[in-house]
């Protein structure tokens, strides 16, 4: 396969520099809104005051009109309709204000635990997730997710957690490099509606567009609409002309029907009003990313998949939105007492079902599509934010990781030590050994989720990466279960039984193993540790593993070339450990063991 051809994208201007100018400018137009709405609420409480005044003088003093009422009235409600307009905006400016406040912060690394952590999309038993901070806070789903909707998180929890195909992932470079400069179409995402992360559930949404309709057109529905239309008539005859009887006959001729149809009108409007939350907000994204001209295919294509004939997807949203708000009011007491005779939980149960009838197969494509966006402009975002990380080309020779100038995505580029790497069929094995607090684990980490950003669609924090399909899989973060009863070291060989098992499948492994068997004694660790690896590389993995013991430094004599040994050192200079965190060729000659117990103060 050639390469992606996709290198960088179109540079920005200076992502610190645009988002403080737009927070300066929304922060001016916030006070100036302010000023305004509380100005227009003095002015409607004199308002208020003065027809009050006028009210209590027209009663007393018979020369003055009560219709001079009407003077301060008619100025209150011109008032209160700006003022429902200047609220609005103030809170639109508010959301504007918190999208740059919310930019700034992941740019000076102050963004860890103020968003959404997708903790929920964390499985204990993926070959990675947990082990390179996938999810949780300060994970990578945090720093990348700008999602509005439910079903724009779980898209990219889902990118981030299953490899794509080199062509998915070429289709989405191109549309995250399009995406990148649009600052305006985030901006116009982030401050639609509420937060109200916790609102729409694709899930339910798309199950209940899926389920069989209960109610068909017919009779039943003719006598939904009809029958309250004479009962009304009744009520108006006996009032007029005090014949009783046929609104007697006609109000139990509705009750019945109301009787018949209740339980399933009942049901429809609950399942309804369960699965169909915050509907105005996606409605807005639907709306917002239909208005968006877009020439990449994928997103073309994408924003082809929101319109059903002639009616927008957006449209056909908010009329379900209005709907269901007309269903939330059933629930009002004045309404319950007289929907028997009204039967308007019936009228409305046959409107849902005809509106999902037209459209309910369509919301799932429809859900797809806006995950799909709003993942890809996560990505822009991600990618506007760094604006000196690459897009990786991909490469039919696998296994291949060839990196230069790598380093932790989730360390601010000033605190970064960047460096080289390349594994592949001739080298698939990297040795590292070192002491603690040298960077080993951190360098490990590093390449796994670079490599899980490449194959999402996104950039990397990198110079140049070469690479080809692979599943990544991870030994680092290994927890005991004290409730299962199970041990770290038991933890850990299920870990790499799950990670021999992955060999098989149709992805090369990269496997990551950090402090491999540290559980065991040490010649149970050369004989299991020498074990595994020559396994993995036998059937053709890749990978790293990071070691204290010197004795698993001699694994790579029994492979030969195609294993080597590299280290991180530190250096002791006037009493304190220096690390300059450079992978090095070679088996590490120094530990710090020692000098880091003395340093907190113990006796050695």
């Amino acid at each position: 396969m050639e390469g992606t051809g996709l290198r960088k994208a179109t540079m920005p201007g200076d992502p610190h520099a645009e988002y403080s100018g737009l927070l300066n400018a929304e922060q001016e137009h916030l006070t100036r809104l302010e000023r305004q709405h509380r100005t227009l609420g003095n002015v409607q409480l004199l308002l208020a005051g003065a027809a009050i005044t006028l009210a209590v003088v027209a009663l007393s003093v018979r020369s003055v009109s009560l219709l001079w009422i009407l003077v301060p009235g008619s100025a209150f409600v011109s008032l209160s309709v700006i003022h429902a307009r200047v609220a609005g905006a103030l809170r639109t400016c508010s959301r504007v204000v918190q999208f740059c406040e919310a930019g700034l912060a992941r740019l000076e690394n102050r963004w860890a635990g103020r968003a959404e952590s997708g903790e929920q999309f964390l499985d204990a038993a993926h070959p990675y997730a947990r082990d390179l901070d996938v999810f949780g806070r300060g994970s990578l789903f945090e720093l990348l997710c700008t999602a509005r909707t439910g079903a724009g998180e779980a898209t990219l929890a889902q990118w981030l957690l299953e490899p794509a195909s080199p062509q998915t992932v070429k289709a989405r470079q191109a549309a995250v490099a399009e995406l990148r400069n649009r600052l305006d179409l985030r901006k116009d995402l982030a401050i639609l509606g509420e937060d109200v992360r916790s609102g729409v559930k694709p899930e339910a949404l798309a199950a209940w567009g899926d389920s069989e309709v209960v109610l068909q057109p017919g009779f039943a529905r003719m006598v939904a609409y009809g029958f309250p239309v004479l009962w009304l008539a009744s009520i108006g005859v006996a009032l007029a002309l005090g014949i009783v009887l046929p609104c007697l006959a006609i109000s139990m001729v509705t009750f019945s029907v109301w009787s018949a149809f209740r339980r399933r009108a009942t049901e429809i409007a609950s399942h309804a009003e369960q699965a169909c939350e915050h509907l105005a907000l996606l409605a807005g994204v639907l709306e917002r990313l239909g208005r968006e001209p877009f020439s990449a295919p994928m997103l073309v294509e994408l924003q082809t998949g929101l319109k059903t004939g002639w009616l927008a997807a957006s449209r056909s949203i908010r009329q379900l939105s209005k709907l269901i708000d007309r269903v939330e009011s059933r629930h009002h007491m004045f309404l319950r007492v007289i929907d028997p005779f009204l039967l308007r939980t019936l009228r409305m149960a046959f409107s849902l079902e005809a509106w999902r009838r037209r459209h309910g197969h369509d919301i799932r494509g429809w859900l797809s599509s806006v995950g799909t966006i709003e993942a890809l402009t996560a990505l822009a975002g991600y990618a506007y934010e760094h604006p000196a990380d690459v897009f990786p080309e991909l490469i039919e020779d696998t296994p291949c990781f060839d990196a230069e100038g790598f380093a932790h995505p989730l360390i601010p580029e000033r605190h970064a030590v960047r460096n080289d790497l390349r594994l592949d069929r001739n080298s698939q094995l990297v040795i590292i050994s070192g002491p603690n607090m040298a960077g080993k684990s951190t360098f490990v980490r590093a390449v796994g989720i670079n490599a899980v950003l490449a194959q999402c669609g996104a950039p990397v924090r990198a110079r140049r990466l070469h690479l080809s399909p692979l599943q990544v899989t991870a030994s680092i973060c290994v927890l005991d279960s004290l409730q299962g009863g199970i041990s770290r070291f038991y933890a850990e060989i299920l870990r790499l039984k799950l990670i021999a098992d992955l060999v098989t499948g149709p992805l090369p492994v990269l496997f990551l193993m950090d402090e491999l068997l540290q559980g065991t004694n040490s010649h149970d660790r050369r004989v299991g540790a020498e074990a595994v690896v020559q396994n993995l590389v036998r059937q053709g993995a890749v990978g790293l593993v990071t070691t204290h013991d010197m004795a698993l430094t001699q694994i790579a004599d029994g492979l030969g070339s195609s294993a080597a040994n590299y280290h991180f050192e530190d250096r002791l200079e006037n009493g304190r450990l220096i690390f300059d965190y450079r992978l090095s060729p070679g088996i590490v000659r120094t530990s710090n063991a020692v000098e880091l117990m003395r340093s907190v103060g113990f006796k050695i």
